[in-house]
């Protein structure tokens, strides 16, 4: 059986300040309990043979994912997988996490951040990056260092939630999650299933 190892990157600077980046242009470095976090999961995972490792765009994922995988890092197949990167937020960049959630509390799934994408737009391509991870032929395990938002969609959708956000919310970090290619092409399948059709945009939105 394949095994896909999905795991939020380790804590950050930003985790300690309570403010949100959906820029992975903006660095944001781990922290010494994060660096201490992703070699702890690194010492769990040494008996695993992985052939496989993604990241996403965000430096944070990566240096998690290296930290993990130590000496072993060079040696695997590594990709970067922007479909997997953390949502964009567009305008509300570097804002704190309770001005995110008001703005969340007085909008739907599918209003975008001004500037940014809506949580159905980031799930969409959450469900196409899982496919494509199945896709992959990788013969034993993939390592996925990515972000809280879409392992928490595929923990729900995978056990048949029809809330994407429930009843698993808070994912933390440096932590493994287990998947193989029938439960992440069923969590792939539920996500497209309550993210809905893509909206079409307004021509005034442009």
């Amino acid at each position: 059986m394949r095994l896909f190892i999905l795991t939020r990157h380790a804590h950050t600077t930003l985790n300690v300040e309570h403010r949100i980046n959906g820029d992975p242009s903006v660095p944001v470095p781990l922290t010494a309990d994060g660096r201490t976090e992703a070699t702890h999961l690194g010492h769990q995972l040494a008996a695993l043979e992985i052939d496989f490792c993604v990241y996403t765009r965000f430096p944070r994922t990566k240096e998690t994912a290296e930290l993990i995988l130590g000496d072993r890092f060079e040696q695997v197949v590594r990709l970067v997988e922007p479909g997997l990167d953390d949502i964009d937020v567009g305008d509300l960049e570097g804002a704190s996490i309770d001005d995110y959630r008001e703005w969340k509390r007085t909008h739907t799934r599918a209003d975008p951040f001004p500037g940014g994408e809506s949580l159905d737009d980031a799930a969409r391509r959450y469900a196409i990056a899982f496919r494509g991870l199945v896709e992959q032929p990788t013969p034993t395990a993939t390592l996925v260092v990515c972000h809280e938002i879409p392992i928490r969609y595929a923990l729900n959708a995978a056990a048949g939630s029809t809330d994407l956000d429930a009843p698993e919310h808070s994912i933390p970090n440096a932590t493994p999650y287990l998947f193989d290619d029938e439960s992440l092409l069923r969590a792939a399948d539920r996500i497209e299933k309550d993210a809905g059709p893509a909206r079409r945009m307004d021509p005034t939105e442009r």
